[in-house]
């Protein structure tokens, strides 16, 4: 399991990969941040995944659950795995 992926849910749609790298900022060096969108309309479908270069800053940036960005309650969890379909 990778420990310095980070899932965050419930994101405003006005956030994009700039807004999500600057949010987690602050916690450590980012080695790759990526908001999903709809392969259709191209817009965010409003979570995303931050991953941090060591596990212990991810750790850390787990403290900006349930933060307010925007009007909205942020979730932040440790990323798991997709599940087969």
């Amino acid at each position: 399991m990778n420990d310095k992926k980070l899932y965050v849910g419930n994101l405003p749609y006005s956030i994009d990969k700039d807004g999500l790298l600057e949010l987690f900022a602050s916690y450590g060096d980012i080695v790759d941040a990526v908001v999903i969108t709809d392969k259709f309309t191209k817009r965010s479908k409003g979570f995303g995944f931050v991953e941090f270069a060591k596990g212990e800053d991810a750790q850390k940036a787990l403290a900006l659950n349930e933060k307010e960005v925007d009007g909205r309650k942020i979730v932040v969890n440790v990323a798991r795995p997709p599940k087969e379909r």
